[in-house]
């Protein structure tokens, strides 16, 4: 840990780093510090850096910790490193004066160099889209389908765990296999890998017909409706996070929630036992996480 104010330099994978502020509490209620957030992307790497890898990655950043303002930010950060890669993405949800669409320079964290950057400038969430870029930058299709599962209020993680053994068995009708993660925030996302045939329209398309045809055989415990009103013990199936410009929290990147935790893949087992058992299954702490990826691997490979 360094004195309040101080700089410490780094080399990571040949490339020098400043990190400031390592001592600062980002986490008051818990604590945690700085070097702690760092400390903890730096372990998790082996396993994060794959799930991330050639994705254009938004964040969003707590300067003075959790307990005041945060901001989104999807462009390199100003004062970038030469070294660091970048994606340049045409974006329908940014237009010039004229009022063409503009572009965005995403970073890529294609190594914990990277990484450790991003996480010294307090960007405690990582989010990306459900596509990759290909070598000279250009978005692919998407190569996995996202379901967010949101519980509305009166709803909560057992009853996400229930919808999300729905979604399994609708999405297993398609033949795919999905892959249940922990949000670290309230509720589930659920992950399936798809061939590339299909654009984000069509990705978007098919996680909102799943959606639908479970509201419509569920109507009591699920929604597909966006409007927050209609969701009161229900759990609402967020299908437009697979749109092109969404993006949803990569799997084991902290959030900027009361506690460090995280988002978690987790076994089919522990989804089963949340169905049933309110105390089951809860979010987990980066220290839980920590713990769970050295005793069972990547369960999210």
């Amino acid at each position: 840990m360094s004195p309040a104010g101080t700089e410490v330099v780094t080399e990571v994978d040949g490339h020098r780093l400043t990190l400031s502020n390592l001592d600062k509490v980002l986490y008051p209620v818990t604590g945690t510090t700085k070097g702690e957030v760092l400390n903890y992307y730096v372990q998790i790497a082996p396993v994060l850096l794959p799930h991330i890898a050639n994705r254009a990655v938004t964040r969003i950043r707590w300067p003075h910790g959790v307990q005041d303002k945060s901001f989104f930010e999807k462009n390199a950060p100003a004062g970038a490193p030469r070294w660091l890669r970048t994606a340049t993405v045409p974006t329908t949800g940014s237009r010039t004066a004229s009022g063409d669409a503009g572009e965005l320079r995403f970073p890529i964290i294609d190594g914990l160099a990277p990484l450790v950057y991003l996480a010294n400038l307090a960007s405690l969430e990582l989010h990306v889209h459900q596509w990759r870029v290909s070598t000279d930058g250009v978005p692919e299709n998407p190569d996995r389908l996202v379901v967010d599962l949101d519980p509305g209020d009166g709803a909560g993680l057992m009853q996400c765990c229930e919808v999300a053994l729905l979604v399994r068995s609708a999405l297993g009708d398609r033949g795919l296999d999905v892959r249940p993660v922990t949000s670290g925030s309230k509720g589930l996302h659920l992950y399936a890998a798809l061939p590339g045939d299909l654009d984000p329209d069509g990705t978007t398309a098919l996680a909102k017909e799943i959606a639908e045809a479970l509201q419509e055989e569920h109507p009591k415990l699920v929604t597909a409706t966006m409007t927050k009103a209609r969701r009161a013990g229900k759990i609402f199936l967020d299908w437009s996070q697979n749109a092109g410009s969404k993006t949803t929290v990569a799997p084991y990147s902290l959030r900027g929630r009361e506690r460090p935790t995280v988002a978690t893949p987790v076994t089919w087992a522990e989804v089963e036992a949340g169905s049933e058992d309110p105390f089951a299954l809860e979010q987990f702490s980066f220290t839980e996480v920590l713990a769970r990826v050295a005793e069972h691997g990547d369960l999210f490979a």
